[in-house]
């Protein structure tokens, strides 16, 4: 539904905005059992698709415009927390991806080890816990302005100590570094979705510039959650 083929391939129409994206800019949706729409954030559920853009506030106006009803032209309910439910299955998506990344060796974690990763400009990532202490978010922003001027390492600062531990299976992560590989690059690109979901922007305030003056400021383009309504 809204499918628009162009040189680059297919692209779908956001049911809100009426414009053409790559279905990566996008949010697929479906009827699922009960006549209930439901998200699918990996675009493989079977049935028919309805899109909206990459955006809390995209998926909160489709719902307040009954816009997926009308995509659809079938009865179907929608449920009335639709954007705090995209916003949990995003989140839940890149924290499997970290899992992911985390077995195939990329993950390291403690201070020291990433400070030095951070340093040396050998780290494709950081990561510093949201609930962490302002001094080691501090310390880790000093190193990456200490990185060699070619890089510019992306900080995520946007999950719980609790949601680090569940990912990576270990207590107390405060901080972690990835190295380079497939897995990292798919951890990533799901995280930087769901800042761009929270965010309502182009993504281009997912990663951080070494050069701003610690990690904290990576961290207001990171909200916790889903905007209230």
């Amino acid at each position: 539904m809204g499918r628009r083929v162009t040189a680059e391939g297919s692209e779908r129409t956001c049911v809100v905005t009426r414009q053409a994206r790559p279905p990566e800019d996008l949010i697929r949706f479906v009827v699922g059992p009960g006549d209930v729409l439901v998200p699918d954030i990996r675009r493989k559920l079977p049935g028919r698709g309805v899109w909206a853009s990459l955006s809390a506030a995209a998926v909160g106006e489709a719902v307040k415009r009954r816009a997926f009803e009308r995509s659809l032209k079938t009865k179907v309910a929608v449920p009335a927390g639709l954007v705090a439910e995209v916003d949990m299955l995003l989140a839940r998506d890149a924290i499997q991806a970290l899992a992911m990344a985390n077995k195939a060796g990329l993950v390291s974690t403690g201070f020291g080890k990433v400070e030095a990763l951070a340093e040396s400009g050998r780290a494709a990532a950081v990561i510093a816990a949201s609930d962490g202490a302002d001094d080691g978010k501090r310390k880790i922003g000093q190193a990456l302005r200490r990185a060699p001027a070619s890089k510019n390492i992306p900080v995520v600062a946007i999950f719980a100590t609790a949601e680090l531990e569940l990912a990576l299976g270990r207590a107390h992560v405060i901080h972690a570094a990835l190295a380079p590989g497939p897995a990292t690059e798919g951890f990533l690109a799901r995280w930087r979705r769901l800042v761009r979901f929270r965010t309502d922007d182009a993504g281009e305030t997912a990663s951080m510039d070494p050069a701003e003056s610690d990690v904290r400021a990576s961290m207001k383009t990171e909200p916790a959650g889903p905007k209230a309504e």
